[in-house]
């Protein structure tokens, strides 16, 4: 069911809004969903074509959106994305950080430059993103921060991705540790681990149709519902820790990934 206007008035800075592909990232249906919700939404992402894609896409459903292409691995640009979406509208009530990288490699196979990629964009940005936005919120009287991590920050995978789980397991634990630095202002901090996601992204990783209907298949089986979650999931409970109905939700690690963690 879909609930008008939970974030009318407010203003959302999404970084990682575009998408890979034509159909939505879990980034891009959060911008969407954000301001079908009323808020004015500046979509930040490395990619200017990904980003103007998803204003186009609000823009068309009459919403209020504008495009800032900042690169997540240059703490300088977290910091300019936010200074420009204040400039802009004058305010940041959402901060929703929903970018992250994988590198292939366990611990003897893992390269230096590598680990330290993986840990610029998964961690460092988000940091970045944080410092520049929380003295806003704080003047402002308060403001919702949303990281994007994931259940494979949980447990072990047999896939080979050591960077990538160890950064986003530093990352729940930051959203942690911010939440409470800073619940006397008013300034809430939490983050979202998805399980396996139909995204574009999903799809990237295989190189052919046929590797994509596999691999489909098998991540469905997977899942104690039989099914993936989609973007639009993620997208809710997003919306959900952005709105003031979440305003006593600080800290939390909202899993969502369909049981399968259980």
């Amino acid at each position: 069911m879909k609930l008008v206007g939970r974030l009318e008035g407010k203003v959302a800075l999404v970084i990682g809004a575009g998408s890979i592909g034509k159909e939505p990232s879990n980034g891009s249906a959060v911008a969407v969903l954000f301001a079908t919700e009323g808020a004015k939404v500046a979509c930040a992402d490395i990619s200017e074509t990904a980003a103007k894609r998803t204003v186009k896409q609000i823009s068309d459903s009459n919403g209020s959106a504008t495009t800032i292409i900042a690169d997540a691995g240059q703490t300088s640009q977290m910091a300019d994305a936010v200074a420009t979406c204040v400039a802009r509208y004058g305010r940041i009530d959402i901060l929703h950080y929903n970018v992250g990288i994988e590198a292939f490699g366990e611990l003897t196979e893992i390269s230096d430059d590598s680990w330290d990629r993986v840990f610029d964009i998964n961690l460092k940005g988000a940091m970045a993103a944080s410092r520049a936005a929380v003295p806003q919120m704080i003047k402002q009287g308060g403001g919702s921060i949303i990281n994007v991590s994931s259940i494979a920050s949980l447990r072990w995978s047999q896939m080979q991705f050591l960077s990538y789980t160890v950064s986003i397991a530093a990352l729940n634990r930051l959203t942690k540790v911010v939440a409470r630095q800073y619940a006397p202002h008013h300034v809430r901090c939490n983050v979202i681990l998805p399980g396996l996601i139909d995204s574009p992204h999903a799809v990237a990783l295989t190189k052919t149709e046929v590797e994509r209907v596999a691999a489909k298949k098998s991540r469905d089986e997977r899942c104690p519902m039989g099914h993936q979650g989609t973007p639009q999931d993620i997208a809710m409970a997003a919306l959900f820790l952005a709105s003031d109905e979440s305003r006593y939700i600080t800290g939390l690690e909202m899993v969502v990934d369909g049981g399968i963690t259980l």
